[in-house]
């Protein structure tokens, strides 16, 4: 139905940058709001950051607010996260997400996201 595949993760130092890719397949890609969680060993997975259907609206967390931006291309049925100064609070396992609702990839409801992806890792060194 909808597939999510996650790449980009690697190893950094801290104050580097990254960008991790979203690649989706599968129908009414536009129609979805899109977002990135972590999670971190021993953490429970958390909310970084999320896209509305058309870009125009975004959300992050404080903790990655000013550092890391998301941005959609419904034409290639991709979302990207550029991060930035990389700390090594970071490190995690970040997964994309798709929903019809925006509140639910952006963390503020107490619903899973409809379609996830199967990670990749971010590894930050200090």
């Amino acid at each position: 139905q909808v597939q999510l595949v996650e790449s980009g993760g690697g190893l950094v130092q801290a104050g580097d940058s990254l960008r991790l890719s979203c690649a989706a397949s599968g129908r009414a890609f536009s129609s979805y709001a899109m977002g990135w969680f972590r999670q971190a060993p021993g953490k429970e997975r958390e909310f970084v950051a999320a896209i509305s259907w058309t870009g125009s609206n975004t959300y992050y967390s404080d903790s990655v607010k000013g550092r890391f931006t998301i941005s959609r291309d419904n034409a290639k049925n991709t979302v990207t996260l550029q991060m930035n100064s990389l700390k090594p609070e970071d490190t995690a396992v970040y997964y994309c997400a798709a929903d019809l609702s925006l509140a639910v990839v952006a963390g503020q409801k107490p619903k899973s996201a409809d379609y996830w992806g199967q990670g990749t890792q971010v590894t930050v060194s200090s």
